[in-house]
C-alpha cells in the first residue's frame, strides 16, 4: 500500500502550474521552431520569430509564456492500492494547490476562473476551482497529469455527431476554418471519437497530453488506419493556408492527435479541441516518497531564433495620432506603437455599455478620442516589472462593442489578437479606423514594451480593469485597414493558392 501525504499531492500540483507556466514543452516547441525554418510567408515567419523569442524568455525569466495563465485542468490515474493521508476531498486538495501556484509571488499567474458563470461572474481570485477528471486503475502508484488551458483555444472546441459512414477528415477541414484564429496556430489538435458525447470531448482534451510526433510519424509513414487519418487530417488542415496566427501561411498545426472509444452503431461523436502557442502541459508520477522532482529543460534545446523588429516597420507616435495617419495604413504593415494605450475586453466594454446607455457617460479620467484600445487582460507585475505579461485577447468577442466604440467614443482603432467578424469589419471600414493585431502566444516579448502601467477604472473587475499603458515600440501588425481589407481573408486565400501550386509541382 503507498501512503501520498496531503503535502506532497499538493506541493506537486503547485509546483507543475509554476512550471508549465514558463516552460513550454520541448517536442512543442522544437516543432515550432521547425516550423519557422520551413516557412514562406514573411508575415507567418514573424509571428513564428515572436513566438519562439518569447518562449526562451520567459524561460530565463520564469514568467509566464502568456498572460492567460489558463483554467486548469487535472487528471489522476490513482493505483487501487493507494490511500491519502488527508481528510480532504482530492478536488480541495488540487485547489489548494492551484491557489498556492497562482499566488506565487514570485511568479504571480492571472486568475481567469469566474464563478458563477451565469450572473455576477465573480473572478475567484486565486484561479479556482480546477476541473479534474479521476479513474481508478492497478497498482499503487498516484499517475498526474497538468494542463493550463488558455480560453482562446478552448473556445475554439467543436463537437459534432457524424453519420458512421461520413469522412472525419473532410469534417475536420471543413470545421477548421469557422474555428477563426483565436486559438493562436500554430497548435495542435486533438480529436476525440466514439465513445457518447462527453467522452468524445474527454478524449479530445486527453489526446492534447500525447508527446509530438507528427514528424516521425512523416518520417516512418503510417502503421494503422488512426496514424494514416492523422497524416491526411495535418495535411489537409495545412493545406488550408491559415498559418500562423491565421496571417497565412505552411504551418497551421504542427500536430493531429485522435483517441478513440467504442461507440454505438448508430453514432460517430466526434469532438475537437486545438491546443494553441501556448500549449503548456507536464505529466508526473507520486509513490509516496515525496512531492514530485521536476527537472527544468535545457535551454540549449531551444531554437536558436531571435526576432527583431524589421527595418520598415512604421514607427507611431500614439500620444499624436490622427485620423489621416490611421488612414495611411495598409493592410499587412508592421507597426511599432509608443505612447499612451487604454485597455479593455469584455466585461469593461460590456460596462462602459451600460454607462453610455443609461446616460451617465464615461468614468472620469476615461477618454477614448484620437486613440488606441488594446483587448487584453494582463498579468500583475512581480519585483521590479511595471506589468507582466500582457499579450492580446481574442479580438472576435469585442464585435458586438465595436460599432458602438466607434461612433461614441471617438476611438481611432484596436489591437487584438485573431479575425474581425463582418459585423465589425463593416463598421470599421465605415468610421475609417483600423484593427491591429498583436501575435498571441508572445506575452512577455509585448511586455517588455510596457514602459508605465497604471489602474484607470473598473479596479475591481481585476485583469479586465481598464488600464493606461505606456508603450515603446509595440510591435503589430495592421489586420483591417480603413477600407476594411482583412489580412486574415486575404493572407490565407494566398497561402491555399500557393501551397496547391507548391504541392502540385513537387508532385509532377
Amino acid at each position: 500500500m503507498t501512503t501520498i501525504k496531503q503535502d506532497d499531492l499538493i506541493q506537486s500540483i503547485a509546483d507543475a502550474l509554476q512550471f508549465i507556466s514558463y516552460y513550454h514543452p520541448v517536442d512543442y516547441i522544437q516543432a515550432v521552431g521547425a516550423a519557422w525554418e520551413r516557412e514562406q510567408s514573411p508575415a507567418a515567419k514573424d509571428a513564428l520569430a515572436q513566438i519562439l523569442t518569447n518562449s526562451r524568455m520567459a524561460a530565463l525569466g520564469h514568467r509566464p509564456i502568456c498572460q492567460d495563465t489558463g483554467a486548469v485542468v487535472v487528471f489522476l490515474r490513482i493505483g487501487m492500492q493507494v490511500c491519502f493521508d488527508t481528510e480532504r476531498s482530492l478536488q480541495e486538495l488540487i485547489d489548494e494547490g492551484v491557489r498556492r501556484a497562482y499566488l506565487d509571488p514570485d511568479n504571480i499567474l492571472r486568475a481567469s476562473m469566474v464563478d458563477p458563470p451565469i450572473g455576477e461572474r465573480r473572478n475567484t481570485r486565486d484561479n479556482t476551482p480546477a476541473i479534474v477528471y479521476q479513474e481508478l486503475v492497478p497498482g499503487d502508484k498516484l499517475e498526474i497529469a497538468v494542463a493550463a488551458k488558455g480560453g482562446g483555444s478552448e473556445n475554439k472546441a467543436r463537437f459534432a455527431i457524424l453519420n458512421p459512414s461520413d469522412s472525419l477528415a473532410d469534417w475536420v477541414e471543413q470545421t477548421v476554418p469557422g474555428m477563426g484564429t483565436g486559438w493562436c496556430p500554430p497548435g495542435i489538435l486533438g480529436i476525440g471519437v466514439g465513445g457518447t458525447a462527453e467522452k468524445a470531448m474527454l478524449l479530445a482534451k486527453e489526446s492534447l497530453l500525447a508527446p509530438v510526433d507528427m514528424h516521425e510519424l512523416q518520417a516512418r509513414g503510417p502503421s494503422n488506419p488512426i496514424e494514416e487519418l492523422r497524416l491526411e487530417i495535418f495535411e489537409r488542415v495545412n493545406a488550408l493556408g491559415i498559418g500562423a496566427q491565421g496571417l497565412g501561411g505552411l504551418a497551421t498545426v504542427v500536430d493531429v492527435k485522435i483517441n478513440t472509444y467504442a461507440t454505438h452503431a448508430a453514432s460517430l461523436p466526434v469532438g475537437m479541441i486545438p491546443n494553441c502557442a501556448a500549449t503548456r502541459h507536464i505529466e508526473f508520477t507520486l509513490d509516496g516518497s515525496g512531492p514530485a522532482r521536476l527537472t527544468p529543460p535545457s535551454l540549449d534545446d531551444w531554437p536558436q531564433v531571435t526576432w527583431q523588429p524589421g527595418s520598415d516597420a512604421r514607427r507611431v507616435d500614439l500620444d499624436n495620432l490622427t485620423a489621416e495617419e490611421v488612414a495611411a495604413w495598409q493592410p499587412g504593415e508592421r507597426l511599432l506603437l509608443s505612447g499612451k494605450l487604454l485597455t479593455g475586453r469584455d466585461a469593461a466594454h460590456k460596462r462602459i455599455q451600460q454607462l453610455l446607455e443609461s446616460g451617465q457617460g464615461l468614468p472620469e479620467g476615461v477618454d477614448f478620442r484620437n486613440r488606441l484600445i488594446y483587448y487584453v487582460g494582463p498579468v500583475d507585475p512581480v519585483r521590479d516589472e511595471v506589468m507582466g505579461p500582457a499579450g492580446p485577447t481574442t479580438a472576435t468577442r469585442m464585435d458586438k462593442f465595436t460599432e458602438m466604440m466607434l461612433s461614441r467614443t471617438g476611438l481611432l482603432g484596436m489591437v487584438g489578437k485573431a479575425e474581425r467578424g463582418p459585423a465589425a469589419i463593416e463598421s470599421i471600414k465605415r468610421h475609417k479606423a483600423a484593427y491591429l493585431m498583436a501575435v498571441g502566444g508572445a506575452a512577455y516579448l509585448v511586455s517588455q514594451a510596457i514602459r508605465a502601467a497604471r489602474v484607470v477604472t473598473f479596479e475591481d473587475l481585476g485583469m479586465e480593469a481598464i488600464y493606461e499603458f505606456e508603450v515603446e515600440d509595440m510591435p503589430v501588425t495592421v489586420a483591417v485597414d480603413s477600407h476594411g481589407v482583412s489580412v486574415h481573408q486575404t493572407g490565407p486565400a494566398e497561402w491555399a493558392v500557393r501551397i496547391a501550386d507548391i504541392k502540385q509541382r513537387t508532385q509532377g
